[in-house]
């Protein structure tokens, strides 16, 4: 999570002297007259009002963390977890008997450090707070860099913190229901041999689950990247038609690996994927569209 935050703070700090050089070089912008030290002040104002909205954030989960702990994120261990219930019913009503019921999962997890609970909570609680103050964050990264931004690229850009917050919630809701599941699942029921049980630590299931419920929350932003790409020129809706077939591959592969060996499950899994690619194509070529419409008005 350390890791995550210096990131965070790395990729305002890289956005902000992009604008800052891109504004010395307006004449009619009222930043252009800001120094690099106003920048900074203006960067750790917006860092600071995303730590404060992440610490509230923190501190509902706070409260809340007996449940989020034993019933939300020990969920995929228990056989009445949601997934499970939906894929066994899902397996009677096909007729295919108990073969997408999901095996119960005996599974012992033990803390072999002193601290080790203790960094959990942290972990939790922290990440959690992310997780719910992610529209207030991103607003402020926005509020940063929008005043770098042409009135054109506004324009293009209207709604991007609804879009950008449903994408992340939606990915969130996918990897904590669908990814961390099936993942758990796997490799708890995986052995190489009988004798050998597997005997998981608390900060190793935690920083599995975490991570792929997060992880999966910013893969959602995968056309939304895309979209932006195109707009300076790097992908094109060409490009992504041609590395499609190896983009589905890799997207079937991974899905193969976590889910159990039959179709339905490898299709519950890869299918959302593979629908965020194909409107990143979409997006794509309306990018292109636009830019030859605007090429052609310039021209006449």
């Amino acid at each position: 999570m350390r890791g995550f935050i210096l990131c965070l703070i790395y990729a305002f700090i890289n956005i902000g002297l992009m604008l800052f050089k891109k504004n010395t070089n307006s004449d009619n912008s009222e930043k252009a007259e800001m120094t690099f030290v106003e920048h900074l002040d203006v960067l750790r104002s917006h860092l600071f009002k995303s730590v404060v909205a992440t610490t509230i954030g923190a501190v509902v989960v706070a409260v809340f963390n007996n449940f989020i702990v034993q019933r939300i994120l020990l969920g995929p261990t228990r056989a009445d977890f949601p997934t499970y219930r939906l894929l066994c019913q899902a397996s009677n009503y096909f007729n295919l008997g108990s073969r997408l019921c999901m095996k119960d999962i005996k599974l012992e997890m033990q803390s072999n450090t002193v601290s080790g609970q203790f960094d959990v909570y942290l972990n939790v609680i922290v990440i959690g707070g992310f997780v719910l103050a992610f529209p207030y964050v991103f607003f402020q990264f926005w509020k940063f860099i929008k005043p770098g931004l042409t009135k054109n690229e506004l324009n293009n850009t209207r709604g991007v913190i609804f879009w950008v917050s449903t994408l992340f919630f939606i990915g969130v809701l996918f990897g904590y229901f669908v990814i961390s599941p099936y993942t758990i699942n796997f490799f708890a029921n995986f052995t190489l041999d009988e004798k050998i049980k597997n005997i998981w630590t608390i900060n190793s299931y935690f920083n599995t689950v975490l991570p792929l419920t997060l992880g999966s929350g910013l893969a959602f932003q995968l056309p939304l990247v895309l979209y932006f790409l195109a707009k300076i020129g790097v992908v094109s809706a060409t490009l992504l038609k041609n590395f499609r077939r190896y983009a589905y591959l890799t997207i079937i592969v991974v899905a193969g690996f976590i889910t159990p060996p039959d179709m339905l499950s490898q299709i519950i899994c890869s299918v959302p994927i593979i629908i965020l690619y194909e409107v990143s194509i979409l997006l794509c070529k309306r990018v292109e569209n636009e830019q030859k419409k605007e090429e052609i008005e310039e021209w006449s």
